[in-house]
């Protein structure tokens, strides 16, 4: 995919790569290096500079003072017995502060010689050079020696050096095969990584992705997978970091953690592991999966139990609670027979009527709380919302109006089309009944990032209150005083949870807007249902194969032999013709190619055990799907999917 990294980022990126870059090059060259700048304070040094002078590592770090540099090497006896260190220190200071382009050679106290070699910078500060020159200076001193000596030296020394160039050849050797099985092994652990269904990461103690598996962008939809040299939150995003970054931060203090959050932006559920980086440097190594799956079969777990629990309570208080309902219902009609003054009828009458009314109540508990197991079956979204609009709107006055806007990457989901029908027809009539028999309700269908089905249903009426936005989903709650029994949003709330979703209520600047969630399954075929005529000369193979039809909902009619085929494949609404190749005196691929030319729109498949060299089969498959024989459901299930594909 194309890099949408900021230009500032990439060039931050860039130069952190490229100063790691010049840093490794500075430590692989023999001599050492310091720059300082024009504050006398260190800029850049190499690792050799370090070791040659024995320094501490706050005195090769960025920011380091001249004169405290000056002043340990004087205390560690590098310049020999100094007789004011303070004197010597301020000299060098001076010296350094009128610096002048020098090359001097001196004799260090541990005997070795080394060069120094200085140059000024063009904007203030210097750069200099140390070189240890003491083989070059041990050779001069030979050539001063006797001749005859000069040359046992030289092939002593000539002997000394062809061993050395001996054990670095043999040196240079081994570190090659380290090379290629380090190379080896990194290339293995990239591929298995790479290939783990996670996240894998690790940010350096500025929050610095300095590795990663390119995994991010599958586990969150609209990231880079290429984050390295990209910060927390430019690789994350701001909304997702922030989530994040609290957690991140006691981990780069050693402390380990596991944390779930649901990214704002795609609304799938994550699960990070912070492990802090063994090193101790600050650095964090991150772990995430995608629990989404895992969260919504949770939830749904959860509200199963939930729903056992609530009917073991209310179960035997519902009982009894109605016998004595039954009890007041026949006295009612006992004290109506008799005589009664004047309006006793009346109080009779309400409370033959309250006695209904908390029957229907127990009804409604008994729903809410009862055994109910979702039935999920393939649903085609055109035919759901064609079937549920006039439904909506009898429900609705002249001046209302309901407007449906569904925008879907998939005709058909695995959904359980009755509750959901149901749900909707009640925030329908919620919505209704927020408004002055005037007004919109807007009810809008779309896929957010392949996780969820989200459903928003938007009304111009008053909206919620702050009691109904605190308390709407709580069993009993109602604003519609008698008129409501208060679990209207309860019973949505119940059957979305069922389902593994979501539920949440809000404002607009126009009305109230309720917020829907299922999990987005994808059907693997169309739901509605087709006729097919399904042609075999043996029954048993023809029962077997009308049987999986019919259990995945479509209608089937059957014909023992070509002849009788032809007859029904000229009736209406025929949608498919499944035919086995062998029928007898005619085959089915003729009989295919008849039903073609007569009826180019139907949709045409074959059957057969023959193998697929055979001739026959050969010459079917170039027109049409074959099933083997035997043929079972998940086979005819793909081939009824290639029609939505189609």
């Amino acid at each position: 995919m194309p890099d949408e990294r900021p230009a500032n980022s990439q060039s931050r990126a860039d130069q952190r790569m490229n100063a790691a870059f010049t840093r490794a090059g500075l430590n692989l060259i023999q001599q050492a290096l310091s720059i300082y700048d024009a504050d006398l304070r260190l800029a850049v040094c190499n690792r050799p500079f370090q070791t040659m002078f024995g320094l501490p590592e706050w005195l090769v770090t960025p920011g380091a003072p001249f004169d405290e540099t000056i002043r340990f090497l004087v205390e560690a006896g590098e310049y020999g017995a100094v007789d004011d260190p303070e004197e010597f220190v301020t000299t060098r200071v001076e010296q350094a502060r009128a610096f002048v382009p020098h090359y001097m050679e001196r004799t260090r106290a541990n005997g070795h010689t080394i060069s120094v070699e200085g140059s000024p910078l063009p904007d203030g500060g210097w750069v200099t050079v140390y070189t240890d020159i003491t083989p070059a200076k041990r050779q001069e001193a030979l050539l001063r020696a006797r001749s005859e000596e000069l040359s046992d030296q030289v092939l002593s020394h000539s002997e000394e050096l062809a061993r050395t160039n001996r054990q670095l050849e043999a040196t240079i050797a081994q570190l090659q095969e380290a090379k290629a099985a380090l190379t080896e092994m990194e290339a293995r652990t990239r591929l298995v990584t790479e290939m783990t269904p996670a996240h894998i990461a690790h940010v350096d103690a500025e929050g610095i992705y300095t590795f990663t598996n390119r995994r991010l962008s599958s586990l969150l939809p609209g990231r880079q997978s290429d984050i390295v040299g990209l910060s927390f939150e430019e690789a994350l995003g701001p909304d997702t970091a922030t989530i994040l970054r609290d957690t991140l931060d006691r981990a780069a203090a050693g402390e380990p953690a596991l944390m779930e959050f649901t990214d704002p932006t795609s609304g799938r559920r994550i699960r990070s592991a912070f492990t802090p980086d063994e090193r101790g440097d600050g650095g964090v190594y991150l772990l995430s999966t995608d629990v989404t799956e895992e969260t919504q079969a949770r939830a749904a777990l959860e509200q199963t139990h939930k729903r056992e629990l609530a009917a073991q309570l209310t179960s035997g208080l519902a009982h009894d609670f109605a016998n004595l309902l039954t009890i007041i219902l026949g006295l009612q009609t006992r004290l109506e027979k008799m005589p009664l003054p004047i309006g006793a009828h009346e109080l009779t009458s309400a409370t033959r009527h309250a006695v209904r009314r908390g029957g229907l109540l127990l009804d409604k508990i008994a729903d809410m709380t009862g055994a109910r197991n979702v039935q999920t079956a393939p649903v085609v979204m055109a035919d759901f919302l064609n079937a549920f609009t006039p439904l909506a709107r009898a429900t609705l006055p002249e001046g209302i109006t309901l407007n449906i806007d569904a925008d879907l990457r998939h005709p058909a989901l695995m959904l359980d089309a009755g509750s959901l029908q149901d749900g909707l027809l009640n925030l329908v009539l919620n919505a209704r009944d927020a408004m002055d028999r005037a007004g919109q309700i807007t009810l809008s269908l779309r896929d957010v990032k392949e996780t969820w089905l989200e459903i928003r249903v938007d009304d111009t009426g008053a909206g919620f209150s702050q009691e109904a936005l605190d308390n709407a989903l709580n069993p009993f709650f109602t604003t519609k005083g008698q008129d409501g029994s208060g679990l209207g949003l309860t019973m949505v709330y119940d059957q979305v949870k069922l389902a593994g979703g979501t539920i949440r209520i809000g404002n607009t600047d126009d009305g109230a807007r309720v917020i829907l969630r299922l999990p987005l399954r994808p059907a693997e075929a169309l739901a509605r249902p087709r006729m097919i005529l399904l042609v075999d000369d043996m029954d048993d193979i023809r029962a077997q194969v009308r049987e999986g039809l019919i259990a995945q909902g479509h209608q089937v009619l059957e014909a023992a032999s070509a002849e009788e085929a032809e007859d029904l494949a000229d009736l209406p609404g025929l949608d498919w013709v499944i035919s086995d190749i062998r029928l007898g005196g005619k085959d089915g691929v003729a009989l295919l190619s008849g039903i073609a030319d007569r009826h180019p729109a139907l949709r045409l498949a074959l059957m057969t055990s023959l193998p697929p060299a055979d001739p026959l089969r050969q010459d079917g498959a170039a027109r049409w799907p074959v099933l083997t024989k035997p043929v079972d459901a998940s086979a005819l299930q793909a081939l009824l999917t290639r029609e939505v594909a189609a």
